[in-house]
């Protein structure tokens, strides 16, 4: 993940002297990455989108009280993670099938590469939905880690704000999510590698 923390400190700092435009700017900045990470954690188009922008929602209302110089991305991060969290328990307890629901993770409408059979392609379907379901399964302080490190780029120390554990404490929590994901898809590893 490239963005330059100098430039979230100063929107920041022009959001609460009551430019209106920084929320914008911010918006701009930091709405396809958190959209990114809201659809990989509740895999649906519209609740991504509607937690994405309750998090700028939320960075509005509570704009006075961050500290000058907060690590607005890890602020962003941590608002979305635990409205995530909050989202999927609901979802857990009400469980239904909006009409747009997406197809698994998307993987099975992908187009398989140039020149690949389509047995292979079919065989490397499975395995990403398989993936996407084992990742979906996950508890919240593995699936954090996970998609923070491996689909945002974010270093550990980042993660470890995001989710309030020691660098170390996320160095071991990848390795159990490593661990559980090779116990259930081993046998789609050969697969999953070779993509």
């Amino acid at each position: 993940m490239n963005h330059n923390p100098a430039n979230d400190v100063a929107e920041l700092r022009a959001l609460q002297g009551g430019e209106e435009a920084a929320l914008d700017r911010i918006i701009a900045r930091w709405q396809r990455p958190l959209f990114n990470f809201a659809w990989r954690y509740v895999h649906n188009t519209t609740d991504a989108h509607d937690l994405a922008m309750e998090v700028f929602v939320r960075l509005y209302q509570h704009r006075q009280q961050l500290a000058v110089g907060s690590n607005l991305s890890a602020w962003l991060f941590t608002t979305l993670a635990n409205l995530c969290r909050n989202h999927h328990r609901w979802r857990q307890r009400h469980p239904t099938t909006p009409l747009d629901a997406d197809a698994g993770d998307g993987a099975a409408a992908a187009v398989p590469a140039p020149g690949m059979s389509p047995d292979r392609a079919l065989e490397q379907d499975e395995a990403m939905v398989a993936l996407a379901t084992a990742v979906a399964r996950l508890p919240h302080d593995l699936k954090l880690p996970l998609l923070l490190y491996y689909y945002e780029g974010m270093p550990y120390r980042e993660i470890g704000r995001i989710a309030g554990c020691s660098e170390r404490g996320v160095e071991t929590r990848l390795y159990r999510v490593r661990q559980r994901l090779r116990a259930e898809l081993g046998v789609f590893l050969p697969e999953l590698t070779q993509s």
